[in-house]
């Protein structure tokens, strides 16, 4: 039997650039705790978005970041399985040490668009939801830890990734799957029967579907990644992160996005 679930919620600013991931995380995750019949432990309050340095948008993010640290670490202690719904990828620079720490064994499935392997000697940007997976796997000093083996990481979908930022996914034995390469055979055949620690941002997603921030054409479509979910071993999953919903595009109606999103987490829980 699978352990049950944890609901944690992020809602503190973790370098936010706008301001529809925070409120597309807390929708989300009233509507998974409902679907789920579960009390969630919310992390942090919101406060405005702005486009700031990751140098500056770190040391805000401390106490959220703590937070979400200390909620994991409790719930995989509690023989709980964590199920997050945060607003920003930066968010798992609290969790992923944790991962590391609690689960050596895992796999972790980052789902994105992205690398987030930039480090502050690489990035264009200076967008800290960029440098998160390098931090984890000890590339540079986020303040809250690292550990990840980056040869357990598998990027799936991964499409917009800096040259700089691919030779550091290279050099540190990361894989990375193109869109066309994301299918449930190649992913259940890297996994090789490890348990897994999922991550889903959802510009990973063909733009049209579920809003994120940051837009890239090409992505996998919302049944490719149910069937990725449908295809893992419910007992072998460690943790869930969904990150990224940009609430409130007017293009996308919120109330599809929501729907869409617990349909295909509903792939794996069930």
């Amino acid at each position: 039997m699978s352990a049950p679930y944890s609901l944690i919620i992020s809602q503190g600013r973790v370098a936010d650039r706008t301001d529809g991931a925070l409120v597309g995380a807390r929708r989300v995750g009233e509507a998974v705790s409902s679907l789920l019949d579960l009390e969630p432990e919310v992390i942090g309050s919101p406060t405005p978005s702005r486009v700031d340095d990751w140098s500056a948008a770190l040391p805000e993010a401390q106490e959220t970041l703590t937070g979400l640290r200390r909620a994991v670490r409790g719930a995989i202690q509690a023989g709980a399985t964590p199920l997050l719904i945060t607003n920003t990828c930066a968010a798992s620079l609290g969790t992923l040490p944790t991962v590391a720490e609690q689960h050596p064994d895992a796999v972790v499935l980052w789902i994105d668009a992205h690398g987030d392997f930039n480090t502050p000697a690489t990035t264009e940007s200076g967008y800290l939801g960029g440098m998160v997976l390098a931090a984890a796997c000890g590339l540079w000093d986020s303040g809250h830890g690292a550990g990840l083996d980056p040869t357990k990481v598998v990027v799936v979908g991964g499409r917009d990734i800096d040259p700089a930022e691919a030779e550091l996914l290279a050099g540190a034995g990361v894989t990375v799957l193109a869109p066309g390469e994301s299918t449930p055979e190649r992913v259940l055949e890297l996994i090789a029967g490890r348990p897994a620690w999922i991550h889903v941002d959802w510009d990973v997603l063909e733009p049209g579907y579920i809003p994120a921030a940051y837009r890239v054409g090409g992505g996998l479509l919302p049944h490719d990644i149910a069937a990725i979910f449908a295809a893992l071993p419910q007992a072998s999953v460690r943790g869930v992160e969904l990150a990224e919903f940009e609430a409130g595009d007017p293009e996308v109606p919120e109330r599809v996005s929501v729907e869409l999103i617990v349909e295909t987490l509903q792939h794996l829980l069930s």
